[in-house]
């Protein structure tokens, strides 16, 4: 089971994007600002680079009481001592994380139709990531974004918290929110931002202004 007031505001890295200032000193000051969970994603990275910097996240989350999330890799996730893992379509089924993760582990699923949303919840998903509501950069191969009426259909399929991503900022993140999302999802809105604790404070400001924020 997993803390929607957690997902609220969910940070995922890219060490691209945030440029010399790295991903831990984003993070680090994301969380200061308010971020509830940080999820660890790095596709370029190698194992052990993936779990230096996930020891730094694991202690800064613990810290701020945050939740810390490894992207895709179960193993990285078990070694690092993350809270859990977040899983595409084509990585570990939610089955199979959950018996190497154990009962407390909080796992998350992308989904991109009601009928994934469905099967990640029958599999003993904890929550679930609308993925690529709008359009953006940082993901190009997933063809149309879902828009509004997606997030809406994936929310209606699964009693799952739901997080969107894909193109969220300030301006949009109350919509996601009133068509049925409990949190959002950022990348390039706080990891490349110049203020960190500015951007976010603007998100959360932002959301503030919807009912549960």
């Amino acid at each position: 089971m997993v803390d929607p007031k957690k997902l609220r505001l969910y940070l995922v890295t890219d060490p691209v994007l945030c440029g010399p200032r790295g991903v831990v000193e984003t993070c680090r000051l994301a969380l200061l600002a308010g971020v509830g969970t940080v999820q660890l994603r790095d596709k370029a990275a190698s194992t052990r680079e993936l779990l230096d910097t996930a020891g730094l996240l694991s202690g800064l989350c613990m810290e701020a009481g945050a939740l810390f999330i490894v992207n895709d890799r179960v193993d990285v996730a078990m070694a690092a001592g993350a809270d859990g893992v977040h899983l595409g379509q084509d990585d570990m089924p939610v089955r199979n994380a959950r018996k190497l993760l154990g009962k407390d582990a909080v796992i998350g699923v992308s989904v991109r139709t009601a009928g994934e949303a469905r099967s990640a919840f029958l599999e003993g998903a904890d929550y679930l990531a609308a993925n690529l509501v709008f359009a953006t950069d940082t993901k190009t191969d997933l063809g149309e974004p879902l828009g509004l009426e997606g997030v809406r259909e994936i929310k209606s399929a699964a009693p799952l918290p739901l997080v969107a991503i894909g193109g969220i900022k300030p301006s949009n993140s109350g919509d996601v929110l009133r068509w049925g999302a409990d949190g959002i999802a950022v990348v390039s809105a706080v990891m490349a931002a110049e203020d960190v604790g500015g951007a976010v404070a603007e998100l959360l400001d932002r959301m503030a202004e919807i009912p549960g924020g």
